[in-house]
């Protein structure tokens, strides 16, 4: 048994990326995820706490907690984003290229192939008793037997939605990740057809069925539904560079988002929207076949308070 402060502690040998990890994927959001080992660490923790021996915990103990409160949220969660504008992305994990700590939970989270964009865009696409029953079986080994306590429902139902749920992320195939190098390629070789103007030679860098997801909540300027094909996509790409004033802004910054290169853009300001409201814009990518497969543009400033304007510069 671990005392609750070497668990949460991510300068410790402890489960505290693991737990984070847990949260993040069932919630989408750093956030919540934050928020969640907060809410599990104090229940455990001090005069009050909820176990007979204050300040001690088992892993299995911790990951119940979490999982549970992470339910909670991913459930009330699901009611918000009925009332969301355009498409909803997980909020992105943005590190930049620099050697990180290797203690960082979030880096650590990072390196798993399911918390990639484009496998997380497809996994919050899943209902919350779906994705809840998939993550907490296959990611952490959680019984369906618990996960039923949790969701007030059978076993047997539990198993059916994780299923259903793996089911829908095979048949989906969202891209695997690439070495790092051939997408910093395609992505320098995307940067140097739109500075250029070169339509067709943007066009042959992207796959026959890439699409752009963007995600604003109606707060900053994207396309409102996902965008398909390399003709529709070639177009809104040139479009969205000639809302900066240079063909490729002087500021780009080459980031990872969610452990895979991509690019962080400073703010742009549109129509109605203020141009502080928009501090940055982030930009993952996804390749498959040697090809662009999926752009995602993340301009929601709520998804991106983490990033400050000192991150584009020097």
């Amino acid at each position: 048994m671990r005392s609750v402060e070497e668990a949460f502690t991510a300068d410790s040998d402890s489960p505290h990326a693991r737990l984070l990890g847990l949260a993040y994927r069932l919630t989408g959001s750093i956030a919540d995820a934050e928020a969640v080992l907060r809410q599990a660490r104090a229940r455990f923790a001090g005069p009050g706490s909820e176990k007979d021996s204050p300040g001690h915990c088992t892993n299995d103990e911790l990951s119940g907690a979490v999982g549970r409160l992470s339910v909670d949220r991913a459930l009330s969660g699901a009611a918000r984003r009925e009332h969301y504008v355009g498409p909803w992305l997980p909020e992105p994990i943005v590190t930049l290229e620099e050697p990180v700590r290797l203690v960082d939970p979030l880096a650590r989270i990072t390196r798993a192939e399911d918390v990639r964009m484009a496998a997380l865009r497809v996994l919050q696409q899943l209902t919350p008793e779906q994705r809840i029953s998939l993550v907490l079986h296959e990611n952490f080994g959680v019984p369906f037997e618990e996960i039923a306590g949790m969701l007030g429902c059978t076993s047997t139902t539990a198993g059916q939605y994780a299923a259903r749920a793996r089911r829908i992320m095979i048949e989906a195939r969202p891209p695997r990740r690439v070495p790092a190098t051939e997408q910093h390629e395609l992505v320098a070789a995307m940067l140097a057809a739109l500075a250029a103007g070169d339509q067709w030679r943007l066009a042959r860098l992207l796959h026959p069925h890439v699409s752009v997801h963007g995600d604003s909540d109606g707060k900053a300027r994207t396309a409102l539904r996902p965008v398909h094909g390399r003709d529709k996509v070639t177009r809104f790409l040139f479009s969205l560079m000639r809302k900066y004033p240079s063909p490729t802004p002087s500021n780009v910054r080459s980031v990872l988002v969610n452990g895979d290169p991509g690019l962080l853009l400073p703010g742009v300001s549109s129509g109605n929207v203020p141009s502080d409201s928009v501090v940055v814009r982030v930009v993952g990518f996804a390749v498959r076949d040697g090809c662009v497969a999926e752009i995602h543009d993340i301009v929601n400033p709520d998804k991106l308070t983490g990033i400050s304007r000192s991150n584009l510069s020097g």
